[in-house]
C-alpha cells in the first residue's frame, strides 16, 4: 500500500519531490520504509526500451504497430486471412457422411414369390441329396474368393506367409491338406449323424482327427431336428450360380441354411466369420429359386466347431440379418460379373 501511495504522488507533478518526506509524513506512516523503497526505486536502472533504438522512420509502421497496441489487434477476419496465406485456404468443415448405400441393379427378392409350396411335402423322411454337376455356372465359394475386399486379402496373405515362414512350403501344403480332410470327415460324421438319427459310430468318436470338432457340436445337434438336405447342390435359376449346402434342418423349430465350420480358434462373434454369412445368404436364396426343392428358407446358422472340443459357437441369422446379407451377396456377384 506504501509503495503504491509513493508511485503515485510520483506521477504527479505539480507536486514537489521534497514533500514526499515531510516529517509527518514519515514519522506517521513508515518513515523508514519509505527513505529504503524510494531508494531502492532511483538506485535501479532505467529499463531501455529496445524500440526506441530502431530506425523510427524506416520501420515506423512497424513500430507504432507493435507499440500502439496494447491488447490484440486481430480479429478472427484477420487470422483467417493469415492462415490462407501460411498454409492455404482450409477445408470447409462438414459433418462426417455416412457411406452411401449401394443398392444392387438386379434386386432379385431372397424369398420367390413365385414359388408355389406344395400342401403336402414329400413322404421320404430322408434328406435331400443332389449331386453337384459341373457346369458354366461359377460356384458360390469362387465368386467370394475373387471379390475379396483388399483388407481381408492382404491379411490371408500375411496369414498364409507367416504359416510359410513356420512351416515350409511343403509343410503349409500339408497343413491345408490336412485341414480339408479333417472338414470333410467332420461333414462325413454329421451326415451319418442326420441319417441314421444316432450318435456317431465308435470309429468316428475315437477318430483324433475330428473327435474334438463332434464333441464341440454335441449341444448344437440337441437343437436340429427335421433335416430336409444334406451336402445337397443348388442352383439359383435366374441368378445363374451355384454351390453345396451343407444342411437344410429345423434349428428350435426354425427351418435354416446351417453351415458347418471347424476353426483352432474361438469365433464367438458373427462378425469372426468373414464371408460365410454371405455364404449362407445365397444358398438361401439359391434353394428359394431352384425348383428342386419344394420349400423355401428364410433363417440360416453357422456353427462354429472347434478342434479342442469346447462347446460350438452357433451364430443364428434371422429372416432381417439373411436379407442384409442378401443385398452384400448381390452387390458381391455384380462386382463379379463386371469382372468376368
Amino acid at each position: 500500500l506504501v509503495r503504491m501511495k509513493f508511485l503515485q504522488l510520483l506521477s504527479r507533478k505539480p507536486v514537489k519531490l521534497g514533500m514526499l518526506f515531510q516529517i509527518p509524513f514519515c514519522q506517521n506512516q513508515f518513515p523508514y520504509l519509505c527513505l529504503a523503497t524510494s531508494a531502492c526505486l532511483y538506485s535501479k536502472k532505467k529499463k531501455v526500451n529496445g524500440y526506441e533504438q530502431v530506425d523510427q522512420e524506416k520501420y515506423k509502421n512497424l513500430v507504432y504497430s507493435v507499440t500502439s497496441y496494447k491488447t490484440s489487434a486481430q480479429t478472427p477476419e484477420t487470422i483467417l486471412e493469415e492462415d490462407n496465406l501460411l498454409y492455404g485456404p482450409p477445408d470447409k468443415h462438414r459433418p462426417p457422411v455416412k457411406a452411401e448405400t449401394k443398392i444392387p441393379k438386379n434386386c432379385v427378392p431372397l424369398i420367390n414369390p413365385d414359388k408355389r409350396i406344395p400342401l403336402l411335402s414329400s413322404e421320404s423322411n430322408l434328406p435331400m441329396k443332389i449331386s453337384l454337376q459341373k457346369t458354366k455356372m461359377p460356384s458360390v465359394t469362387r465368386i467370394l474368393q475373387q471379390t475379396m475386399s483388399p483388407q481381408q486379402a492382404f491379411y490371408l496373405e500375411r496369414w498364409k506367409q507367416k504359416m510359410i515362414q513356420e512351416l515350409g512350403k511343403d509343410g503349409f501344403a500339408e497343413y491345408t491338406k490336412n485341414l480339408f480332410l479333417q472338414g470333410e470327415l467332420f461333414h462325413a460324421a454329421l451326415e451319418s449323424i442326420f441319417l441314421s438319427e444316432k450318435v456317431a459310430t465308435k470309429e468316428q468318436r475315437e477318430d483324433v482327427a475330428i473327435s474334438g470338432y463332434l464333441s464341440s457340436v454335441q449341444h448344437v445337434l440337441k437343437d436340429v431336428s427335421e433335416v430336409k438336405a444334406l451336402e445337397s447342390a443348388v442352383q439359383h435359376e435366374t441368378l445363374q450360380y451355384l454351390g453345396l449346402v451343407d444342411c437344410v434342418a429345423k434349428y428350435r423349430g426354425q427351418l435354416c441354411v446351417i453351415d458347418w465350420k471347424t476353426s483352432e480358434k474361438p469365433k464367438p462373434f458373427l462378425k469372426n466369420t468373414f464371408d460365410n454369412p454371405l455364404q449362407v445368404a445365397a444358398y438361401i436364396g439359391a434353394i428359394n429359386h431352384d425348383a428342386n426343392y419344394d420349400f423355401q428358407v428364410s433363417c440360416g446358422l453357422i456353427v462354429v466347431a472347434y478342434k479342442n472340443g469346447s462347446p460350438a459357437h452357433p451364430h443364428f441369422m434371422d429372416p432381417d440379418l439373411c436379407l442384409q446379407y442378401w443385398n452384400k451377396w448381390l452387390l458381391r456377384l455384380e462386382e463379379y460379373m463386371d469382372k468376368n
